[in-house]
């Protein structure tokens, strides 16, 4: 099955400061064909003005991973943590029994984000947080796990979930190959910029595709690509 999930089409609540849009239900939005995709349980399309953000706040029981597409995001949390998470890159937080965090924009320009949340194979655990730099370049024609938790994928951030976040680029009238390891894993692709087709499903930037029940999914560029993929349980 592949469903295209227009851009359009998704939950929206623009604060002013926060323009967001929910691939899945969350906050004032709710759509009961849309709560959740496997252990995927949140996607957020976030902009977020100069000099404003998240104020602290507490989670539990969720691996949040934050994909920066511009701009650049400011995090500290009750655990010590401080960091800043630059276009490209990408942060993770493992609420487990719990944390407060903020995340801020301290910059001159938009920030605009991807917010992934997946549901934890187990609930507790020490919370955690951590970040990385994935160099564009080196995801060109091939997709590359940003944040995972399956075996085998060690330089990937790692989160407490039977699920892996995976980045690629491709070149407009290229294509990349992505194989789960079984065919009923929950699989979701968001362009973040540029237009792709994937059989017969062609998706513009930020739209998302569901897709289950495939052995492998190939995905052509129609235009100049960055992707972001979500293999979950």
């Amino acid at each position: 099955m592949i469903e295209l999930r227009p851009f359009e089409s998704l939950g929206a609540a623009n604060h002013g400061w926060l323009d967001a849009h929910h691939h899945f239900s969350f906050a004032g939005y709710h759509d009961p064909a849309r709560v959740h995709w496997g252990a995927l349980r949140v996607w957020n399309d976030d902009r977020i003005a100069p000099g404003t953000g998240f104020p602290t706040h507490p989670h539990s029981d969720m691996e949040i991973i934050t994909y920066v597409r511009t701009g650049a995001i400011t995090h500290r949390d009750s655990m010590g943590n401080e960091g800043r998470t630059e276009a490209g890159d990408v942060q993770v937080m493992s609420a487990g029994t719990g944390v407060r965090h903020s995340e801020y924009n301290l910059e001159d320009t938009d920030t605009t984000l991807f917010q992934i949340w997946i549901i934890p194979d187990e609930r507790g655990g020490e919370p955690g947080w951590g970040a990385r730099t994935f160099p564009r370049g080196e995801r060109s024609g091939i997709f590359v796990p940003l944040a995972s938790g399956l075996e085998g994928d060690a330089d990937a951030l790692p989160i407490r979930a039977d699920a892996r976040v995976l980045g690629a680029s491709v070149k407009a009238g290229d294509s990349v190959t992505y194989a789960p390891r079984s065919a009923d894993r929950h699989l979701y692709l968001v362009p973040a910029t540029g237009r792709v087709r994937v059989a017969d499903v062609e998706a513009k930037a930020r739209d998302g595709i569901a897709i289950t029940a495939l052995d492998d999914i190939t995905v052509i560029a129609l235009e100049d690509a960055e992707l972001v993929l979500v293999d979950a349980a």
